[in-house]
């Protein structure tokens, strides 16, 4: 049976995916459904060093998230990253994180919860409810992409530790590896490691907020965050973590990394706004990749980057100038 859980806005009919295109992709869903995800799809380039099974998931599960997308071409989506683990470039990751083991991985839930433990990465690949999601990225530096994610919803990892009363905000870290995260051991790095983001206990359990271990119908590779990562799609990409590890509810506002460096740039909500600009560039345009110099494919950039029907009442009567 199909469940439609959530409503997403659909894209404009001009950024249709060409036809050729999408039906060779639903062909791709549908052999992930018979089981024989593995042997169909084409090789990404990108190594994932892990003898997890092929991912096998419900695309039917989020009808109105599946909509016809342009999306980004999975080689720019996995090969222009913000990964500073492994380099400030957007070359890095794709170049550099093949050196973090991902095998074996386990994620810590503690703090203001009733059940607090460990998940194993066999954990969370068999014992959730994988589904497909088209969602539109946006990273605050005004570039884009339209990524196909699998994953779930994060509210079904966090009842399952069972939140108590307390708790109002959930806090996250990333995996801390200096001898696999050659970005964690140059002298020119500011970030106080392990990298950590935070969310507000709502935002996590909205249903849009995705718990990703796959996209284009494969495992993540390490550079887009293998083998477990956030994606909140109404804010700006930093907020969505990578390679996570760690999972903290907590009653306190948590710090951030990008919120320690630089609080007057990044603040703790970083929800897409067209009217909040940058204090060192607009945010009312993005480039939509692929782009380049003389196609920079730009756009116009939504509220809540397009998702505001859906989330804009979690923020209601706050000034979003003021929580940027």
């Amino acid at each position: 049976m199909t469940r439609k859980i959530l409503d997403v806005p659909q894209i404009a009919s001009s950024e249709i995916t060409p036809e050729a295109v999408w039906l060779n992709r639903r062909n791709l869903i549908k052999a992930a459904a018979a089981g024989t995800l593995a042997t169909t799809l084409p090789s990404s380039g990108f190594a994932v060093e892990s003898p997890l099974r092929p991912l096998a998931y419900n695309q039917g599960e989020c009808d109105a998230c599946a909509a016809d997308e342009a999306l980004t071409p999975e080689e720019d989506a996995t090969s222009y990253n913000n990964f500073y683990e492994f380099g400030t470039d957007k070359s890095d990751p794709a170049e550099h994180a093949h050196t973090m083991s991902i095998d074996p991985w386990s994620v810590q839930v503690t703090g203001l919860v009733n059940k607090p433990g460990k998940l194993n990465l066999e954990d969370l690949l068999g014992g959730f409810d994988l589904e497909e999601r088209i969602y539109r990225f946006r990273c605050v530096e005004a570039w884009s992409m339209v990524v196909p994610w699998i994953g779930f919803p994060l509210a079904d990892l966090l009842r399952r530790f069972e939140p108590t009363t307390d708790a109002r905000y959930v806090a996250f870290k990333t995996l801390y590896r200096p001898a696999e995260m050659r970005g964690t051991r140059s002298f020119t790095s500011v970030i106080d490691w392990p990298y950590k983001e935070g969310l507000r206990l709502d935002e996590a359990m909205h249903p849009l907020t995705l718990m990703t271990v796959g996209l284009y119908g494969k495992t993540l590779p390490n550079q887009s965050g293998a083998p477990l990562r956030l994606i909140v799609p109404w804010k700006y990409g930093f907020k969505s973590i990578k390679s996570i590890v760690s999972i903290e509810l907590t009653d306190k506002q948590p710090q951030t990394s990008w919120q320690q460096l630089a609080a007057q740039e990044y603040g703790f909500y970083s929800n897409v706004n067209p009217e909040v600009d940058h204090p060192r560039w607009s945010q009312r345009y993005e480039r939509r990749l692929p782009s380049s110099l003389f196609k920079p494919n730009r756009v116009p950039t939504q509220l809540f980057n397009g998702y505001a029907e859906q989330v804009a009442g979690l923020y209601e009567n706050m000034d979003l100038k003021k929580y940027y």
